[in-house]
């Protein structure tokens, strides 16, 4: 296994991280075992969640989406996002025009060969109040997601009486409601649900999280690519992991409007992915966009899903998937592997 070591990650909001150099920061020593990660998202963080394991399917092992429709549904146009993705259809929807896409890429060589998703584990989620991802958007990611991957590893809840949130056991708004923080208050717990999909044979979650969440610097990190991102990231790292257990990734992609810029940090810290980490050594990487009314235009912090940043954004070149697959990477410096 490839093993990762010594990560450094900063303390206050006005520090900043680096392999090479720290100023006024903590060293927390991990041992990361990144020979495969997991990732989930909701919503524009559900489609970006899905591009990510499309995309890396020879590293990706496991995706959990939440209230999202299926891969390049946007076809690289905010028009289409807007008309044939979220909560309006002009046309009766066809997944014909995107299932030969994801041909040409994986033949063209810009996403991971196909052959990968059929042992992946993938979990989907559509809430049956959502009003934002109509049911034939969230349905026509399951179909997709049939042509790829094994029945036994595939699941769709879609019986929920859930709005357009992150369901959770006691946090957030309203079941039926969706308003910031985009949490749902429903008795119903997505992390643990996902998690164990992902992850079979998880340790029962304390009451409470007990880790700490970092700060890290995703320009440094994510290089070049994560320009369009925001400077600011952060990572969830249970007591375990920093001392010394080894410790696998777990990526999770916030929505729309759910950034830190825009809500703190009410949905890293609420959302209940924080208390299974901690009993089952996984670190939770919680990337962030950026809210810009300049070029780039995302004035709601969205994730990349229709073309914002480039023509590649749903493919390996994509440069939101790469700052966060850079990210990951460089979260320590690599050291010889155990024997």
């Amino acid at each position: 296994m490839r093993k990762l070591r010594n990560l450094v990650i900063c303390m206050g909001l006005t520090t900043s991280l680096s392999i090479n150099a720290v100023v006024n920061a903590e060293t927390v020593e991990l041992d990361l075992d990144i020979d495969e990660i997991t990732v989930s998202g909701l919503s524009s963080g559900g489609y970006m969640a899905n591009q990510f394991h499309i995309a890396y399917s020879d590293w990706v092992k496991g995706a959990a989406i939440i209230a999202a429709g299926p891969y390049y549904c946007a076809q690289g146009s905010i028009t289409t996002a807007l008309s044939e993705c979220v909560n309006k259809q002009s046309a009766e929807f066809s997944l014909d025009v995107l299932t030969n896409q994801l041909s040409q890429y994986a033949e063209q060589g810009l996403i991971a060969p196909l052959s990968h998703l059929q042992d992946s584990k993938v979990w989907l989620l559509h809430g049956k109040l959502d009003a934002k991802i109509s049911p034939p958007v969230a349905n026509a990611l399951y179909q997709q997601y049939q042509g790829l991957v094994k029945d036994e590893n595939l699941t769709y809840i879609k019986d929920k009486p859930f709005a357009h949130h992150f369901p959770t056991l006691a946090t957030g708004s309203s079941c039926d409601s969706s308003e910031s923080p985009f949490l749902g208050n429903c008795n119903y717990d997505a992390a643990g649900e996902l998690l164990n999909f992902l992850h079979p044979d998880l340790t029962a979650p304390s009451a409470a999280s007990s880790g700490q969440i970092k700060q890290i610097d995703q320009h440094e990190l994510g290089g070049d690519p994560a320009e369009s991102m925001a400077e600011k990231g952060f990572v969830y790292v249970p007591k375990s992991c920093a001392q010394g257990e080894e410790c696998q990734v777990h990526v999770n992609f916030h929505g729309c409007n759910q950034n830190a810029q825009t809500i703190g940090q009410d949905y890293i810290k609420n959302n209940g992915l924080n208390r299974w980490a901690d009993n089952n050594q996984l670190i939770i990487l919680y990337p962030q966009t950026t809210t810009s009314m300049m070029l780039p235009m995302n004035p709601q912090g969205c994730w990349d899903w229709w073309g914002y940043t480039d023509k590649n954004y749903a493919t390996a070149q994509g440069k939101q998937l790469q700052a966060v697959k850079n990210i990951v990477k460089s979260l320590a410096v690599q050291s010889k592997s155990k024997g």
